[in-house]
C-alpha cells in the first residue's frame, strides 16, 4: 500500500483563494435567512460526506437558536414534518444541485425554489449551494479535522 503524501495546507498555500471563497460565502450569508442557510450547508455536506464541515454548521445552527429535532431529521426531510414549504423547496434544490452529475435540475424543483424566494433570493440560494460544494470539497482534500470546531462568535451572538 502506497503511502499518503504530506497533507497540504490548501488555505496556506493558496490565501487568495481562500479569501475569494470566504467573501463569497459573506455575500451568500448577507442575502438569505440564517437558518435556510445553516440547513442548506448541512445538507449539501450530509449528501458530499464532509465530517468538517456537518461538525462546522450543525453546531452554527444550534448557536443560531436551531432545534436538535430539526437537525436530527434533516436527513430524512422529505418525511418529516418540521420544515416549512420554502425549507422543502430550497432542500430539494440544495439535493438536485449538490448531485447534479446525477442529471440537471429538474424544472418543478426550480420552480418549487423559485415561488418561494424573488430573483435575488434564488440566485443566493444557489450560490450557497455552489459555495458550500466547493467548501466542501477543499475541506475533504485537506484533511480538515471534524470534532474541533467551535461555533463563530457572530452565530453565537444571534441567538436569542
Amino acid at each position: 500500500m502506497a503511502a499518503h503524501p504530506e497533507h497540504v495546507n490548501l488555505y496556506q498555500a493558496f490565501p487568495a483563494g481562500y479569501e475569494a471563497m470566504s467573501a463569497l460565502e459573506q455575500a451568500c450569508a448577507g442575502a438569505l435567512d440564517p437558518v435556510l442557510f445553516e440547513l442548506v450547508k448541512l445538507r449539501a455536506s450530509q449528501i458530499n460526506g464532509c465530517a468538517f464541515c456537518i461538525d462546522m454548521h450543525w453546531k452554527d445552527a444550534r448557536a443560531n437558536g436551531e432545534s436538535e429535532e430539526r437537525l436530527y431529521m434533516l436527513d430524512a426531510w422529505r418525511e418529516a414534518t418540521v420544515y416549512s414549504d420554502a425549507e422543502r423547496a430550497a432542500l430539494a434544490l440544495t439535493e438536485e444541485v449538490t448531485l447534479i452529475a446525477d442529471g440537471h435540475v429538474p424544472p418543478d424543483v426550480e420552480a418549487a425554489a423559485r415561488a418561494h424566494l424573488d430573483a435575488s433570493g434564488y440566485a443566493a440560494l444557489v450560490f450557497t449551494i455552489a459555495t458550500i460544494n466547493a467548501w466542501n470539497r477543499l475541506a475533504i482534500t485537506a484533511h480538515s479535522p471534524a470534532g474541533r470546531y467551535r461555533p463563530r462568535p457572530k452565530a453565537a451572538a444571534t441567538t436569542g
